[in-house]
């Protein structure tokens, strides 16, 4: 895998105003909100479509939870009108790009994209493409036959993810990764 200083990542999308002082509901999207969301955090805005937002940047003046939601004050939006004006902007957070989530459990989507795909025996079934986010994370695997394989992202069918060695392990069997038997029947 290539060495990149910093890689872009979306770390939430503000919601509605939560009262009069400025304060917002945040969407999180990231497994560690409390190091992304920290006081003092610099995040870039971005309107996903339409205008320019008035903000290229936000500054994280406190937070809070409320139930499970995320309620942020940054240091631009003094009011209920700032907040709602704010609505639906992306904030982004530059991750260093050898820096590792706190959890070894986890990884960033840049650390997954370009690792080699093997099965239980160390033989190669492609490379990982794609993470995507659902209800439950999929790696994307492009096989030498050049199909897409889905694979979710679960320790049951993810064993191993060796980052440092360039690989992930994925406990595959017929119609996961590698077709059926009847379907490569079909292709002669």
């Amino acid at each position: 895998m290539d060495s990149v200083d910093s890689i872009d990542v979306v770390v939430g999308r503000i919601g509605k105003p939560h009262g009069l002082r400025g304060e917002v509901t945040v969407e999180v999207r990231t497994d560690e909100p409390d190091r992304r969301f920290a006081d003092g955090t610099t995040l870039r805005a971005e309107r996903p479509r339409g205008p320019a937002a008035p903000w290229s940047t936000l500054t994280v003046a406190g937070t809070r939870w409320h139930q499970s939601t995320l309620l942020v004050r940054f240091a631009e939006l003094p009011d209920r009108t700032a907040a709602e004006s704010a609505r639906g902007l992306l904030l982004h957070a530059d991750v260093p790009g050898d820096e590792s989530p706190e959890d070894p459990e986890e990884f960033y989507d840049h650390q997954l994209v370009g690792l080699t795909a093997e099965d239980l025996d160390g033989r190669s079934l492609g490379e990982v493409t794609a993470v995507l986010h659902g209800a439950q994370d999929i790696l994307q695997i492009r096989t030498p036959d050049r199909r897409d394989a889905l694979v979710p992202f679960v320790a049951a069918l993810v064993p191993e993810v060796d980052v440092a060695g360039g690989r992930v392990v994925v406990a595959d069997r017929p119609g996961l990764v590698t077709p059926f038997p009847e379907d490569l029947e079909d292709e002669s």
